[in-house]
């Protein structure tokens, strides 16, 4: 696969590149050495594209798994106690939330790494969300979003968001003062 597309989200790419050079030349290379052609594996039974082969989110997540793995990053999930202060008095959750967490995919030396295949509202909550949360919690310090182009995501199941879509809404939603830089990077076969 190659990067194809860069944005640059409060300030993103230029922390990246100052504080992670290294860091950031790994996340290249990984990008580079996923074989997508060996991840067009799933038969589309959608109406629109029946029997079609596409490009499997699954498989294509396993196969970055594996590099990344490789050079020593490592996901961190974190437990999530949800508050129970902000139910009616009438109203008893019991045990709903046990076992709750949040994951970042890849993180290495306060550097993470979200590659995302799947729908929209999943890439704009990495970047706004997730990213911010896992700061806050000191497990990083700013992040980069992997996600795939429009031309790429036509070729997955429908659905799937991309690059674009992602640039026009940070753009269109600009920089609230709790995000920290991301760098989002747009990747094709």
């Amino acid at each position: 696969m190659r990067i194809v597309g860069v944005f640059s989200f409060n300030g993103g790419k230029e922390a990246v590149e100052r504080a992670y050079p290294h860091l950031l030349d790994e996340v290249k290379q990984i990008v580079g050495k996923v074989d997508a052609a060996k991840c067009r594996t799933k038969t589309s039974k959608e109406k629109t594209m029946p029997g079609k082969m596409l490009y499997s989110p699954v498989a294509l997540n396993f196969k970055f798994k594996k590099l990344f793995a490789a050079r020593r990053w490592k996901s961190v999930r974190v437990k999530c106690d949800y508050p129970r202060d902000c139910y009616t008095a009438e109203y008893h959750p019991g045990n709903l939330h046990k076992g709750a967490f949040r994951e970042m995919d890849f993180v290495k030396d306060k550097l993470g790494v979200e590659v995302q295949f799947g729908k929209y509202s999943f890439m704009v909550y990495n970047v706004c969300a997730k990213m911010t949360i896992f700061s806050n919690l000191e497990h990083i310090k700013m992040g980069i979003e992997v996600v795939p182009v429009k031309e790429l995501a036509k070729q997955m199941s429908s659905g799937v968001s991309y690059f674009e879509q992602i640039v026009w809404d940070l753009k269109q939603r600009g920089i609230a003062n709790i995000d920290i830089p991301v760098l989002i990077l747009g990747i094709a076969v």
